[in-house]
């Protein structure tokens, strides 16, 4: 039984619980919110009356000495909870974004290390059942190598919060999940980006609600993303609408469970090669699936002695280098480089 300090009980918080509730082999021993009353709600909804809850995270570590820390805190507060937990000897898991700025990444990973402690991020949609069939897919070869990724993501959730104030919004807050899957599909590191951003008129966003932007991936494969948070009607599912483009054939993805791929055989047809349905590939037993669910199970199973969880720190942030590098270009107006 690990001991667990949970810091956060916003909206995001339920499935955390949830998730550490499911997986039952942890023990939440405090949690933190800067409103203590929102913790103590959480404490009473999730049977953790056992728990201290406080406002004070350092006393908190200092009284429990837990070995893990589950991070679901506003962006701004990340490096400061993540470092705190690295210094008291635990490993951390946190909510995305990894960091605010790729400087605090940097710094988060090297912290991480110096600590010999994992720093894993929930990349959640990573593990969607239907991305893992995707990346089954296309590793098997059916559709080539892939040539060029597309996807549309077009919502209009009123959140209220921190959101509706937030500079860079899509980008920074939910682009990560489409970016994240992207380089997970292409299989290789991006390399430079060029990207804007633009307030509709009917927008409740302080900045940043809808977005375009254009990929390079190392190996010459492009990816091209269109976005908004204020697109009012025929929305696109949380995970975006796909189309995968491959040497020999092509894949669509509606973002929910309809993936349909098609591959180049050996005839042609007129002006056009002729194409067969190609089978979606079921998951395997290796694939981890579950979403917050999964993302612990795994960050779990590595703070035992299994494998690094996919994503760690030091790969997750590739893809914060994605909305940091499109960030820059929004700003700058210009393609740039991406850097880790």
């Amino acid at each position: 039984m690990q001991r667990v300090v949970l810091v956060g009980c916003g909206a995001m918080s339920k499935a955390w619980f949830e998730a550490s509730r499911a997986i039952g082999d942890i023990d939440i021993v405090g949690i933190i919110d800067i409103d203590t009353e929102r913790a103590e709600a959480r404490a009473r909804e999730y049977g953790l009356d056992q728990s201290i809850i406080s406002d004070d995270l350092p006393s908190v570590l200092k009284k429990t000495q837990p070995e893990l820390l589950f991070d679901i805190v506003i962006p701004q507060a990340r490096h400061a909870t993540v470092s705190a937990g690295l210094d008291a000897g635990c490993h951390v898991l946190s909510e995305k974004p990894m960091a605010e700025t790729l400087d605090e990444a940097r710094d988060l990973i090297g912290r991480a290390k110096r600590a010999g402690r994992i720093h894993a991020v929930v990349q959640n949609r990573r593990y969607v059942p239907q991305i893992r069939r995707i990346c089954r897919l296309i590793r098997s070869g059916a559709i080539g190598e892939v040539t060029s990724l597309h996807c549309d993501f077009f919502l209009a959730p009123h959140f209220g919060g921190f959101r509706e104030e937030m500079r860079h919004v899509l980008l920074h807050d939910m682009a990560i999940h489409t970016f994240d899957a992207a380089r997970l599909f292409a299989g290789v590191a991006p390399s430079a980006v060029y990207a804007r951003e633009w307030e509709p008129d009917n927008s409740w966003y302080a900045q940043g609600s809808s977005a375009a932007a254009i990929f390079e991936f190392s190996n010459g494969a492009v990816f091209t993303y269109r976005g908004s948070w204020c697109a009012d009607g025929m929305r696109t599912s949380w995970e975006s609408a796909w189309r995968i483009v491959g040497s020999r054939g092509s894949l669509v993805w509606d973002g929910h469970d309809d993936i349909q791929a098609e591959a180049v055989t050996s005839g042609r047809d007129g002006l056009f090669s002729e194409v067969a349905a190609v089978e979606i590939p079921p998951l395997d037993r290796s694939d981890r699936t579950g979403g917050h669910l999964g993302v612990m199970q795994d960050f779990i199973a590595a703070t035992r002695g299994g494998p690094a969880p996919e994503t760690v720190g030091a790969e997750n942030i590739r893809s914060l280098a994605m909305v940091f590098g499109a960030i820059d270009s929004a700003e700058a107006g210009q393609r740039v480089e991406i850097t880790i």
